[in-house]
This record gives C-alpha cells, sequence and structure tokens, in this order.
C-alpha cells in the first residue's frame, strides 16, 4: 500500500454522460466532449466558441464605463501638449502593461514617459513621492496601468497637485475607491462581461479605444502579462491568449526576439514557453532591481541593444534562482524549529530580499500545502513587507481584509497577495489567521487537490489521443491540462536522474507500451513492489527523440492501494534497504533470534497490535505455514517484506521413496544388522546416498518399529506390526517443512504472491487452527 500525496477529485461522473446528447452536433471525439463538460461548456454554440477562438468574440470596449472619459482626457493633453506619465508595477503583468501603454500614446501623438516604482524603497502601487516628483517634472495626467485601484491616498494627493489620475487596473476592489479622473476596471463596470482580464488586458482595452482600431501589434505582449499573472484562460484571455502565442511566434520585437534566443524557443510558441521560460526571466528583473530595464527591453528597437539587455535579464534571472534557493532553506528551517502545529505559515526575518518572498511563499505551499505569509522586516523602520501564497479553500485575500487594521498596506487576490504591517502586528496576524484556517478548512484541505478529468488504460493511449486533447490549449489557470487516472503493472521500475531522484515506469498493455515521468518521485522507487498495479494520475505529454514522437505520462501523484509484497528471500544485505524511520515497523522472528539494529518481536505481539501496520518483516521461517496464515488473516499491513534465508534448507533434501525405503529394509532382513558407523558409508557410496538420508530413513524405521538397536547394532525387530511410512511423526515433520519451504523459499515471487493472497481470503478453521494442523 502506499497513500497518494493528493486528494484525487474525479471530476467525470454520470452526469456527464447524461449531457453527451447536448453537444451531439459537436464534432469532436467523446473524449473532448466530456472534457468541455467538464469545463461548464454545455451547449454547441459554447464548444463552437471554445474550440475556435475568434477575435470578434471579444467584448466591445464600449462596456467600459468612463473609458469615453479617459480617453477624452488623453487626446485632450495630447491636443495641448501636457506630459503624461504612465505608471506602472514591477511584475511581468505590469512591464507588459506600461509597454503596451507607451506605445499607444505614442502612435496617437503623445508626450508620454514611463515610471515603476522601486519595489525595494517604493513598494507596490501609487507612492506618493513619485507622484510629487511627476508634478515637478512637469506632468499634467498620470496614467496608472496594473495597479492604482488602492491608492487612495495618492490620487488624492495629485488631485490637490492639480494632476488628473486615470486608474487602469484588474486588482481585486477594497472598500472604497480612489477619487480618480476615470477609473478603467472590468469590476467596476457592471456591464462589461468578463471580469478577470490581465492588468495588460485592462491596458490593452484602453489602447484599442485610443487608437480606434483592434490594435494586433500589441497581443505578443498581451500574451505574456495574461499567462504570467495566471488569470483564468477563459473568455477573453483565452481568446489573447490564443492569438497572442501566434503573435509571439512572428514577433519581430527586437528584446522579444532576444528573449526567445536565450530561452533557446523555437518554431511555435506554447503556452510552458511563456510561463516556464519568458515569463521568470521579465519577473527576475522586478525582483532584484529596477523593473524599467525590462520595459526597455520591450520597448527598443535596437538589435545589439536587446541582445545587451536580454543578456542581463538572463544574469539577474540565475542570480534570483540563487536567492530564492537560500531563502527557501532559511524559512524552512525557521518554520520547522517552531514547536506549534500552524495551519498558516508566517515567517519572517532580516534582510530577506523582498522581491523573491512571493516565489518562496509558493514555495512553502508547495512543501506543506497550507497558506504561506513570508516578510523581510526591517528594524529601522519597524516595518514587515512581503508576499502571500494561498490553497485551495482559504481566500487569502478575503481573510486577511477581515484584519485590515493589522497592515500599513495591503492587496492581491485570493490565491496571492503583497502586504506591509508593523513588525510587532505579526504575532497577531499570525494568531488571527490561524483561527480563521482552523474555522475554514478541514483536514483533508491540507491536501494537494488534483482534478481527474477521465479514466485510460494503456491501450486507450496513442498519438491521436494526444493530438484530440490539444484541441482543449492554450491551457492554463481554469482550463488546466488534463489530468487522467491510470492503474496499470508497471512493466520496468527505476531511479534515474544524476541524483536518483526521478521515477521511471514502462508499461506494456495489448502492445501499446508507454512510459511515465514523475520528477522528484524517487524516493518512491523503495515503497513500489513489482507485479503489483499502480494508480496514477498525470498529464499526457508528447516524447520527442531522434525524430520518433511517442506518447508518455507524466505523473503527478501515484497510490497502491493493496498490499504489497517484498522479496528479500536470500539476500544477504536486505538491512540496507530499512528506511531511516522504522516506526509502525515490526520484525517478526519465528525462531527467536536476534538481528542487529532491528526490534526484533514474537509473532503473538503483531497478533496483539490494533492497528494497520505500514509494513511487517518476516524474517525467518516459521515452524508451520499456519502461522503465516494466522499472521496475514489476522494483522492488516500495506507491506510485507519476507526475508527468509536459503542457508541449510532441506527443500533439495527430497524425501526417500517407498522402494528406497524398501530397499534398505530387505537389506536388513538379509543381513541381520547394521553397523551404521561402519555400513553406512559404504551404502551412501553404493548408492550415491548422503549419510544424513540414510540417517533420516532409519529414524522412520526406528519410530515405526520397524527396527531396535541391539549391542551398537541395529537389527531388524520380531514380528513388526505393518504400518504405513506417513505414520511416522518424523516423516510428517520432514514432509510438512519440505512443503513450507516449497512455499515459502523456492516458491516464485508470483506463486508466493498468489498463496499469501489466498490464505488472506481463506477462512480461518477454529478446529485446524487449535490442532495446528
Amino acid at each position: 500500500m502506499l497513500e497518494s500525496q493528493s486528494n484525487w477529485i474525479f471530476t467525470y461522473n454520470n452526469k456527464d454522460e447524461a449531457n453527451m446528447d447536448s453537444l451531439a452536433d459537436v464534432n469532436v471525439s467523446p473524449v473532448i466532449k466530456q472534457l468541455l463538460l467538464q469545463r461548464g461548456i454545455d451547449t454547441a454554440e459554447k464548444a463552437k466558441n471554445f474550440l475556435n477562438p475568434s477575435l470578434e468574440l471579444l467584448h466591445s470596449t464600449n462596456s467600459f464605463s468612463q473609458i469615453d472619459k479617459a480617453v477624452n482626457r488623453v487626446k485632450q493633453a495630447i491636443d495641448a501638449g501636457e506630459s503624461i506619465l504612465v505608471y506602472g508595477d514591477y511584475d511581468a503583468d505590469g512591464v507588459t502593461s506600461t509597454t503596451v501603454m507607451i506605445e499607444a500614446l505614442r502612435e496617437s501623438g503623445a508626450m508620454c514617459d514611463y515610471y515603476i516604482p522601486n519595489r525595494f524603497t517604493e513598494g507596490y502601487g501609487p507612492n506618493e513621492e513619485a507622484f510629487r516628483e511627476a508634478h515637478r517634472q512637469g506632468f499634467q495626467l498620470i496614467i496608472t496601468v496594473d495597479n492604482g485601484i488602492a491608492g487612495i491616498n495618492e490620487v488624492a494627493v495629485a488631485n490637490e497637485l492639480g494632476m488628473d489620475v486615470i486608474i487602469t487596473d484588474h486588482h481585486e476592489v477594497q472598500e472604497s475607491l480612489p477619487e480618480a479622473y476615470a477609473i478603467i476596471h472590468p469590476k467596476c463596470s457592471d456591464s462589461y462581461p468578463f471580469k478577470e482580464l490581465a492588468g495588460v488586458g485592462v491596458a490593452f482595452k484602453f489602447a484599442e479605444h485610443l487608437l480606434g482600431y483592434f490594435p494586433k501589434q500589441f497581443l505578443d505582449l498581451v500574451v505574456i502579462g495574461t499567462i504570467a499573472d495566471l488569470v483564468p484562460l477563459q473568455d477573453e484571455n483565452r481568446i489573447l491568449v490564443h492569438y497572442g502565442l501566434q503573435a509571439l511566434t512572428r514577433s519581430e520585437r527586437k528584446g522579444i526576439k532576444a528573449l526567445k534566443k536565450l530561452c533557446q524557443i523555437e518554431g511555435n510558441v506554447t503556452e510552458e514557453d511563456v510561463g516556464f521560460r519568458i515569463g521568470p526571466r521579465l519577473n527576475a528583473v522586478g525582483r532584484l532591481q529596477d523593473a524599467n530595464l525590462a520595459v526597455d527591453l520591450l520597448l527598443t528597437d535596437d538589435p545589439e541593444e536587446a541582445e545587451e539587455l536580454a543578456n542581463y535579464v538572463q544574469e539577474l534571472n540565475t542570480e534570483r534562482q540563487k536567492i530564492v534557493a537560500d531563502i527557501t532553506k532559511e524559512a524552512i528551517e525557521i518554520f520547522e524549529s517552531s514547536d506549534a502545529e500552524k495551519r498558516v505559515i508566517i515567517v519572517a526575518k532580516e534582510g530577506w530580499n523582498q522581491g523573491v518572498l512571493g516565489i518562496v511563499a509558493s514555495k512553502l505551499v508547495q512543501n506543506y500545502y497550507r497558506p504561506a505569509i513570508v516578510l523581510t522586516s526591517d528594524p529601522e523602520t519597524n516595518q514587515a513587507k512581503g508576499s502571500a501564497r494561498s490553497i485551495e479553500g482559504f481566500d487569502m485575500f478575503q481573510n486577511c481584509m477581515q484584519h485590515r487594521d493589522l497592515f500599513t498596506h495591503f492587496g492581491g487576490h485570493a490565491q496571492a497577495a503583497g502586504m506591509t504591517l508593523p513588525t510587532e502586528n505579526i504575532i497577531e496576524l499570525e494568531e488571527k489567521l490561524d483561527r480563521l484556517a482552523q474555522e475554514q478548512l478541514t483536514d483533508a484541505d491540507y491536501k494537494p487537490q488534483l482534478l481527474v478529468s477521465g479514466k485510460l488504460s494503456i491501450s486507450d493511449i496513442d498519438m491521436s489521443l494526444l493530438e484530440t486533447i490539444d484541441q482543449l490549449a492554450p491551457f492554463g489557470m481554469a482550463n488546466p491540462k488534463p489530468l487522467f487516472h491510470i492503474e496499470a503493472t508497471p512493466s520496468e521500475i527505476s531511479q534515474i536522474g544524476a541524483t536518483k531522484n526521478h521515477l521511471k515506469m514502462k508499461f506494456v498493455d495489448a502492445g501499446v507500451h508507454m512510459d511515465s515521468i514523475g520528477f522528484g518521485f524517487g524516493e518512491k522507487v523503495p515503497f513500489l513492489a513489482k507485479q503489483t498495479p499502480i494508480e496514477m494520475v498525470g498529464e499526457l505529454q508528447v516524447n520527442e527523440w531522434n525524430g520518433i514522437r511517442k506518447p508518455q505520462m507524466m505523473i503527478k501523484d501515484i497510490a497502491v492501494t493493496s498490499w504489497q509484497l517484498f522479496d528479500y528471500r536470500g539476500t544477504k544485505n536486505w538491512q540496507q534497504q530499512l528506511e531511516d524511520n522504522l516506526e509502525n515497523h515490526y520484525f517478526v522472528s519465528f525462531q527467536g533470534h536476534n538481528y542487529d539494529r532491528i526490534p526484533v518481536c514474537d509473532k503473538d505481539t503483531v497478533l496483539s497490535l490494533n492497528q494497520t501496520i505500514d509494513a511487517l518483516y518476516l524474517l525467518d521461517l516459521p515452524k508451520s505455514l499456519d502461522d503465516i496464515r494466522e499472521l496475514v488473516q489476522k494483522v492488516k499491513f500495506k507491506r510485507l517484506i519476507v526475508c527468509f534465508s536459503t542457508k541449510d534448507s532441506d527443500y533439495f533434501r527430497s524425501l526417500p521413496t517407498r522402494e528406497e525405503f524398501k530397499w534398505l529394509y530387505q537389506l536388513m532382513l538379509k543381513r541381520k544388522y547394521f553397523d551404521y558407523k561402519v555400513d553406512a558409508p559404504k551404502l551412501a557410496q553404493y548408492k550415491g546416498w548422503k549419510l544424513e538420508k540414510i540417517k533420516f530413513m532409519f529414524q522412520v524405521f526406528y519410530e515405526l518399529e520397524f527396527v531396535t538397536r541391539k549391542e551398537g547394532l541395529i537389527v531388524p525387530a520380531d514380528q513388526p506390526s505393518k504400518k504405513d511410512l506417513a505414520e511416522a511423526q518424523v516423516y510428517q515433520d520432514r514432509k510438512k517443512w519440505m512443503e513450507l519451504e516449497e512455499i515459502l523459499i523456492y516458491s516464485s515471487y508470483t506463486q508466493l504472491k498468489t498463496w499469501i493472497s489466498e490464505q488472506m481470503n481463506a477462512e480461518i478453521h477454529e478446529e485446524e487452527m487449535v490442532h495446528g494442523l
């Protein structure tokens, strides 16, 4: 048995089958129909729109309240020669939003510049001193992108200085709104149909309204910010990403071409390329220094400058990775040194790089699957700044907003947030969030959830199926790659990688071969017994090697629901396979032997336990097969490990045949005596028998009273009773022991497991157990 690390939520059910008729007119495979229904796409029209994203399905910019007012103000600034400042943000969404807005303003003829606050000295969002500096430099209009909705005080300062502020944002709206000249925000516009645009999506919409046409030239920027900001890839976001990936593939932007070259992206750009290569590199700039560099990279028309900036971005990303690793290690040490059982992780330390704390929080969530807040404290200001990441079921934004008074600044989403608070408030925040988590979360909530879209067999999987599933791409938030459940018996199990920390399994079914890879699952190999069905949940993907393309599964979780047999029979170094933690492991010696460094117990100790045992070790052979029967019938265990030695086995000392017994007895009758010391070696040489065999035959004769001793010689008994050889106890004992060895030592793995399974399912006959038969 091997427990899964996650909760498997099977999203397919009989209801999906019943609703298939609603998609009868959709010309796709049943697998795709099922996946569409799971995504709430239950009509032919919805399916058509989902499978065939069209720019015509984008919503009208007119649905934004105040967008006309905002555009008119920009045009007024252009006509009056006023200077416009685009006030951005330092993540990938923020820098792409800034680039879109700058290019749209320049195309419109505006005098404009951009400013991105420094994460470390100014923090997220509008900054009063930056606004005052903008006024000193002569800016009359500020347009925020990907921020601003929480800048109540800063907008008020701008108003006092005579500057107008237009806010374009997508973050959660708090209790009150800034008194800006105009706010372009989907959640502040009742008539706007889609509320989940990224910051760059809102900037793009504003640019479209300003320019008066659909600006396809910005789609390569929109797709980066949308994917990097982890907004749901539904509705407009799906359309923008679909066309954005095509635009990114063809992009002639010098900065993007330089980035793609560094990331070794060739051919069609995928959502994974953006999410795991391009996005993190753009994010790295603002995490370590001034993010204006990233905007410069996206705006430049100079190939040499683009290459130079891209190389610097790469260096920053490498540095960022090391910093993240170091802080994560320290954060884990701080958390694990605490005695308290915390439902919400809050760790803080002076000197941590504020820019990477969101990534560290994400890694803590991955490690412990509970909400995490990571803060860096400043003793001079007595303030702590940092980021939060959460789990399904715990809305970080709403729960923190219940204690908004503890924060100096706060903003974010359900799963991610940023904050500043007085250092002395950290303990109180921890206590209050912990209490909220206790009220809202169950034990099951502290395990990750895997939404399983369907069940497949190995023989179902081929390249055609993968090409079919690709119709649902691009994948991302709210449209994840489908996960499938497979139950099969691997033909090979191995650890791979330089440190053997990855798992590889091979499967064969009806002539179909498939590999599966589980990164980070290498430690599970000792818990996977051969010839045992394994359940897997994972993504199907294409493995391409030397021009050959074939399906493989990327494992997300594994489980074994049945007991497992591990066979160490005849293995001298089996103790090297022992785990470090032997809690709930029991080592049974039937013969009362002691073993170095192993806590040995007897059978009765295990029988008295009222619990499921993780691992039950059988160290030596029992006196009877009934000892094994009783254990496997009465004791619940996940793993059974047999360690029987094959040394001094009786199995190959076969029972003498009846003809051999008859021949020896007739010899006795003929000779009238047998001098064992003298005659046994001669007989052994003559017949090719072993001395042990001759000795055993005479033991049977003695017990049956066929022979007796007289003056040191073995002689025939006078008028012995007629008895069967099997009546001799020594004969029965030898026969039973040989049967025991045949089953427990010399059987194959499959034979032994089958026999044990049969004993588990057999009824225990009390009479047999009493008499030991």
